[in-house]
């Protein structure tokens, strides 16, 4: 097994240049398998852990979501970026304390949303707690990315240049990686990318197809899958499950 600091160095500087696929895994069995393909990093899945638990998206506590980044980070080798949602915390102070125990599991990275779980937290309030979760993580010594999330699609009608601003200044709060899911018009990415460089940018897919590829020509520097792998693993328990239902005589 190589060292979390290794881990952590592989994952900053895929970072530095190129493009890379980062798959959402959900437990142990498909880190390791996602490892066995060759991917060279994964990330966890809010959703995904919350399905394998018997949840749904947004029920895990932050206790278990710990458990569950630990668990990733010892199944392989592999840089483990988190999940981590809110922060689970709308107070500054409060995700600054919950990222440090984030950053305890040995995560090569961790996102922070401006999501409270039922609206998007004052832009003002949003930099507060990016700032807060890079001071914590500095403050442990621990080189451990920071991605600044925003949740445009949340809101319905908020305009890309919105999105885009929030991101801005989300790097500018400290951000490493800039995240703002469900932005996929190709001049809205080129224009996210263009205003956070030379900051990298993660984009969010859920159909594997030739967009992957147009948005590495773009500049993103990686593409996530959030829980679509794991949505399509249960629907294919799912349909095995009618299938098996239906054999009853």
């Amino acid at each position: 097994m190589t060292s979390i600091a290794d881990a952590r160095l592989r994952f900053r500087k895929l970072h530095e240049s190129g493009f890379f696929i980062l798959p959402n895994a959900w437990d142990a069995g498909s880190a390791v398998r996602l490892a066995a393909l060759g991917f060279q990093a994964i990330a966890s899945t809010s959703s995904g852990a919350a399905w394998a638990a018997g949840k749904e998206d947004g029920q895990l506590t932050r206790d278990e979501v710990l458990a569950h980044l630990r668990l990733l980070v010892g199944a392989t080798d592999l840089p483990v970026n988190a999940d981590f949602e809110n922060g689970f915390a709308d107070a500054p102070e409060d995700v600054a304390a919950n990222v440090r125990l984030a950053v305890d599991t040995g995560v090569a990275g961790l996102s922070i949303e401006d999501w409270s779980g039922s609206a998007l937290y004052d832009t003002g309030l949003a930099v507060e707690r990016i700032a807060a979760a890079r001071e914590a993580i500095d403050a442990t010594g621990q080189d451990v990315m920071l991605v600044g999330r925003s949740e445009n699609f949340r809101v319905p009608g908020m305009s890309a240049a919105d999105s885009i601003a929030r991101a801005v200044a989300y790097a500018e709060a400290g951000a490493d990686c800039l995240f703002v899911p469900v932005i996929e018009d190709r001049g809205a990415v080129a224009e996210l990318i263009a205003a956070v460089a030379p900051k990298p940018v993660n984009v969010l897919v859920h159909d594997y197809d030739g967009r992957i590829a147009e948005f590495a020509r773009l500049g993103a520097r990686r593409c996530s899958v959030g829980g679509s792998l794991a949505k399509a693993s249960w629907n294919a328990f799912d349909a095995a499950a009618r299938t098996l239902k239906g054999c009853a005589p």
